[in-house]
């Protein structure tokens, strides 16, 4: 049923979490260039007398007062990310360093319910949504609560490096509510921890003989989604995709002249592409399998709108490419990595314990055109420490036999569940008066930025939650308007409850 839409966010209701994330939303703000929206949250606090830290990474700590009468109440920290995933659609127009990003009011195509998503690029609901909930929360006059603490974290989106920089006693407060979470019914006390591994090769390249086929086989359509929140969908990942189409029975002789996919660690590939070489005929066998895996994909990974194009190029594309030989050895690594659910929690139901996302592939000519560079780039997911180390080696092991160069990157820990937590037993009571029911107590296969900040501040009791976001880490991310207003009253009223009481 259609329903009347307003036409600019910031007439949405609440209309101070919409005004918030209006301003925020107008800023560029991709991970590692936080500049521009850290002195935005800044002007914007200091513009509402509050006084406002920063330390030396660019992390923000804002200092709200207690309302008036609640000053010896405990002091809350409410903790969100400044950054934001950009990704956009392939025939989007979009500079994430220069543009804002453009809100749109819409309608979700199977309830009808109202929501916010953005003009064919990620939104960044996640986490502007939850910054805007905080600064909200803080400046209206209605809500009631102790000395407040906004703890605005940089770079969660690219290895949580901002969280991990921390100084002990930068925030004070030993109750943390994170506001990063994307399910309305659900109150998170725990999280996986996750690690980096990067494979590198530096190959041979050679002339490409005059009488080869030479094409550019491209995947596109997939939903992509985040690697931590929608890896149990099984969606269907790209670059696996693409390797898939290479490998398959009827191509051969294939010579790799250069291979891209995906964009982020953190994102499931939607899109990937190389460009090969072949006799004669690859063009042909390429173009019959891609039907067929594009059906398999279509049946397999719930992806209807996959798409695999085989189409030929011109010699200016592709004058040199790897030898038969080493574009085998490195389809077959490709193929081996693993991607995907490894490991259901065995004693959390229908809890992912340790994953893989082989998310991004590019490649370079190097050595003076005389060599192809090609990087392959993995996050790998897990709440036990020893599996996340294990599924790491994995990759390793697979980059070393394939003769590539290994990387174990930046990794970070998880946030082991405390079902004691007082913060929780607030919480918990909270939910059930607003809503009539239990909120569903769990522990997220996503990373959260609790995990580091427990180890870098010490004691400290977390709780985490939020609105529902939808597709997060890609173009469809999307945001529920009636969603926002329940988060927004739970946080509003367990400020309320935290300040009249002890936890």
């Amino acid at each position: 049923m259609s329903i009347a839409k307003p036409t600019r966010i910031e007439a949405l209701e609440p209309t101070p979490v919409w005004r918030f994330f209006a301003g925020i939303a107008a800023v560029p703000r991709p991970s590692k260039h936080e500049q521009r929206i850290r002195a935005h949250v800044r002007q914007t606090a200091e513009q509402l007398g509050f006084a406002v830290r920063e330390d030396r990474t660019g992390n923000l700590a804002i200092d709200v007062p207690a309302t008036s009468g609640y000053e010896k109440a405990p002091r809350i920290i409410l903790q969100g990310h400044l950054d934001m995933v950009c990704e956009k659609n392939a025939g989007t127009q979009f500079d994430f360093d220069r543009e804002p990003i453009r809100p749109v009011i819409d309608q979700d195509e199977k309830t009808g319910a109202l929501i916010v998503r953005a003009d064919g690029t990620t939104l960044g609901a996640d986490n502007g949504v939850g910054v805007a909930m905080a600064l909200a929360a803080a400046s209206s006059p209605d809500v009631v609560h102790g000395p407040l603490e906004i703890l605005c974290t940089i770079d969660e989106e690219m290895g949580m490096t901002g969280a991990g920089q921390l100084e002990p006693g930068f925030v004070r407060g030993q109750r943390l509510l994170n506001l990063d979470s994307e399910d309305d019914t659900v109150v998170y006390i725990g999280c996986a921890g996750g690690g980096d591994v990067t494979l590198t090769w530096e190959l041979d390249t050679q002339p490409l003989a005059a009488n080869l086929e030479i094409g550019r086989v491209a995947v596109s359509g997939l939903r992509g989604g985040h690697s931590g929140g929608d890896i149990h969908e099984n969606r269907g990942n790209a670059v696996k995709v693409l390797v898939r189409t290479l490998q398959a029975a009827g191509v051969t002789g294939l010579q790799v002249a250069s291979v891209a996919g995906g964009s982020k660690r953190n994102a499931l590939a939607r899109e990937s592409s190389a460009i090969v070489a072949g006799p004669a005929g690859t063009l042909a066998a390429l173009k019959k399998v891609a039907a067929e895996i594009r059906d398999a994909v279509i049946r397999e990974f719930a992806e209807p709108a996959a798409v695999i194009v085989v189409e030929p190029v011109g010699r200016d594309q592709a004058a040199r490419a790897l030898s038969v030989g080493d574009s085998q050895r490195l389809l077959w690594a490709l193929t081996a990595l693993p991607h995907g659910v490894l490991e259901m929690h065995p004693k959390v139901t229908g809890l992912v314990q340790t994953s893989n996302n082989v998310a991004i592939i590019a490649s370079e000519p190097a050595g003076n055109g005389s060599k192809l560079r090609v990087v392959v780039g993995c996050l790998s997911r897990s709440s036990v420490a020893g599996r996340l180390a294990a599924t790491r080696e994995q990759i390793a092991a697979v980059g070393r036999l394939a003769g590539a160069a290994v990387e174990l990157g930046h990794a970070y820990p998880g946030w082991e569940p405390n079902i004691d937590s007082p913060l929780l037993g607030v919480c918990r009571r909270v939910y059930e008066q607003l809503f009539n029911e239990a909120p569903r107590v769990t522990a997220i296969h996503a990373g959260l930025e609790c995990g580091i900040i427990g180890q870098r501040l010490g004691d400290i009791d977390m709780i985490s939650f939020g609105p529902r976001i939808h597709g997060a880490h890609s173009p469809d991310e999307h945001v529920y308007v009636a969603s926002v207003q329940k988060s927004y009253r739970y946080l509003t009223a367990v400020l309320g409850e935290l300040a009249r009481g002890p936890a």
